[in-house]
């Protein structure tokens, strides 16, 4: 789960880590009111779950409040990386000495928080892995231990030479571990953590996921939740038992079991198609998840084919075609099926299948070629 710059400025604050005051605005009215509130240079910042934002004019510098109107009108409605700009906030803007880049991850090979961080801050940190990896000092952080005083100031030295800054680093090094394990954070960065020319460290950009998984432990973190339509399909897809995350692809692919649907992607791909999701119905399938999972896929307008790959073992193949026969029989599709089903009750399946005259073939290969033929 993600959260938006705002909500980790709230956790920021709480755990007590210097961050800039700020106004959640929805409209250029809302934002015209706060740049008159807060009286002084500002910074309107789009609010979506992706980065890149200044790269695409989402963050925008604004002296006075017609400054900050214009910057509304320019960034509301805006589309970042496919994430529609519905709000916007209104941040103190501060003068900058210089930019750092600090973040924690869970690192699996250690089994621990990897924490990370880099004097090239303020752009984005997979681009400086990329073309400079040495620049990025990566600290795993032993568990029974966690984040010592003496650790958090090797860490800050590594980063500053000023002991008032190191200082200032530590502290924030140490409160940010906290609010990481505390929370069950995936990740926790600031992009950029800076210094002012107070020689104040601040930070003012946040960035914070969570692990799903722990979210029912993690009540004040689950209601921070705001899913986009892709989420909201997911989790849909998973109150009627299927495991389903969208793609960018054209061929809505139904298969029963997350490796058959590895098989299956990887499969279109090797003849050139293009899969629009990954979508595992699971290993005990009634008619009812079909018909869940053929909806879902149909809600997706750019499936311009559907692809059926059932190997049935605990999977009946007869509850798929019933399933499938019904779901056809309630809506109405109008882009093409194909259908492979082998393994358990196969025969009754395809037996069900032909009596409504809908494609079928032998193998996987056989699919795919079929599917993208369809479509071209």
């Amino acid at each position: 789960m993600k959260i938006h710059e705002y909500q980790a400025r709230q956790l920021f604050r709480e755990y007590g880590i210097p961050v800039t005051d700020g106004i959640l605005c929805h409209t250029v009215s809302d934002v015209e009111k706060a740049a008159r509130e807060m009286n002084r240079m500002v910074v309107v910042k789009a609010q979506v779950l992706t980065g890149g934002r200044g790269k695409a004019g989402g963050v925008k510098l604004a002296k006075t409040v017609n400054d900050a109107v214009s910057a509304a009108k320019q960034i509301l409605g805006m589309d970042i990386k496919g994430y529609t700009v519905e709000k916007v906030l209104v941040a103190d803007a501060v003068e900058i000495q210089k930019e750092y880049y600090v973040g924690m991850t869970i690192d699996r090979n250690t089994k621990s928080v990897l924490f990370m961080a880099s004097s090239e801050g303020g752009v984005e940190i997979e681009e400086v892995a990329k073309t400079n990896p040495e620049a990025i000092h990566k600290i795993p952080i032993d568990p029974d231990l966690g984040m010592s005083d003496f650790m958090a100031r090797k860490i800050a030295f590594k980063l500053f030479s000023d002991i008032n800054l190191v200082k200032q680093a530590a502290d924030i090094f140490k409160k940010l571990y906290k609010i990481c394990i505390n929370t069950d954070a995936s990740l926790v960065e600031i992009n950029p953590l800076v210094i002012t020319n107070e020689n104040k460290l601040m930070a003012i950009d946040g960035k914070m996921n969570f692990d799903d998984n722990a979210l029912y432990r993690q009540p004040e973190i689950a209601v921070m939740n705001e899913p986009d339509e892709d989420e909201k399909k997911e989790l849909k897809a998973k109150e009627s038992g299927l495991s389903y995350i969208r793609l960018d692809g054209n061929i809505g692919c139904m298969v029963n079991g997350a490796g058959l649907a590895m098989a299956t992607m990887d499969v279109i791909k090797h003849f050139g198609g293009s899969p629009a999701n990954f979508l595992d119905i699971g290993g005990s399938s009634s008619p009812k998840k079909v018909i869940a999972a053929m909806n879902l896929l149909l809600s997706d307008k750019n499936v311009k084919v559907i692809m059926i790959n059932i190997f049935g073992g605990i999977t009946r193949c007869d509850d798929v075609a019933r399933g499938l026969i019904t779901a056809l029989d309630e809506m109405k599709v109008d882009i093409p099926i194909v259908i492979r089903l082998s393994g358990t009750n196969a025969e009754e399946g395809l037996r069900i299948i032909k009596e409504k005259n809908l494609p079928t073939v032998k193998s996987l290969s056989d699919a795919a070629q079929y599917a993208i033929k369809a479509i071209s």
